[in-house]
């Protein structure tokens, strides 16, 4: 075939997008919209007009300006918290030697099959006892601890196809253990810190459960986006407005983050720096 991809494929994959776009447009449509014209669909043309009412309603009613940094930097501290802890993790798990590293390693892996749920309880006694109820580390711990049994995973996995040569090679020139892992390791897996700080993120942003116990003064964005939604009134214009600031900069992110993850996955060249 030279090298093309068939019409067939293309024609799947468009129709394919075009689902998938439907919600995409039908959100931004409602946001814009009338609640009168779209009582009955978004997609009804019997009356078309535009406003910009419920973003305007939405940003006096409600602190959506708040709530937007303090997702933003809950989101950015653990997903930062992650990105620097994740690889000293698994690199001590796979090069160094120390008493039960493998029985800790498994306990640690082993809270995939941990619910989130399992440990809200425990997890609301132990910080009403220390007095973090409401504050910002009640939901920093979690994000940060709970992430590390797939983060540590996955550049573990990495790590058992890295060249023992190089950190060797780097031991006869003198380094030591957080020298070998600044200049031999981080440079050359960059692809799966990418990968872990893109997940992260996208999990804190949209995270709704934990923020909605712990936090009570500031709250982020997913839980600010249950109290638009009126209890006598669907409010669907200003839930539209609401959900398209929550989930247009994890989309950005997520573009941003791609680019530098496509190219640090071409840099496990193995060169020390």
């Amino acid at each position: 075939m030279n090298g093309r991809v068939p019409y067939g494929i293309v024609a799947l994959v468009g129709v394919f997008a075009f689902i998938w776009l439907i919600p995409v447009v039908g959100i931004v449509v409602t946001s814009i919209r009338p609640p009168s014209e779209i009582t009955l669909g978004w997609w009804r043309l019997d009356e078309v007009s535009f406003t910009l009412s419920a973003w305007i309603r939405v940003w006096e009613e409600y602190p959506l300006a708040n709530a937007f940094w303090f997702t933003a930097l809950l989101a950015g501290i653990a997903t930062i918290s992650t990105m620097l802890l994740t690889p000293a993790a698994a690199y001590a798990f796979h090069f160094l030697k120390f008493p039960f590293r493998r029985l800790l390693l498994v306990l640690i892996i082993n809270a995939f099959v941990l619910p989130q749920q399992v440990v809200i309880i425990p997890l609301f006694q132990l910080w009403r006892d220390l007095g973090l109820i409401d504050n910002i580390a009640a939901v920093l711990i979690p994000y940060v601890g709970l992430s590390f049994a797939w983060s540590i995973f996955l550049v573990k996995n990495f790590l058992e196809d890295f060249p023992k040569e190089l950190i060797e090679a780097a031991r006869i020139d003198g380094c030591g253990a957080i020298s070998s892992l600044l200049h031999v390791v981080l440079p050359n897996a960059r692809s799966p810190i990418f990968a872990v700080g893109i997940l992260q993120f996208l999990w804190t942003w949209n995270a709704l459960l934990l923020p909605m116990l712990f936090l009570r003064s500031n709250v982020p964005l997913p839980v600010l986006l249950t109290k638009v939604a009126g209890t006598y009134e669907s409010n669907w214009d200003l839930r539209s407005v609401a959900a398209i600031v929550t989930t247009i900069v994890p989309l950005l992110v997520f573009m941003i983050f791609q680019r530098q993850f496509a190219a640090g996955s071409q840099t496990r060249s193995g060169a020390k720096e």
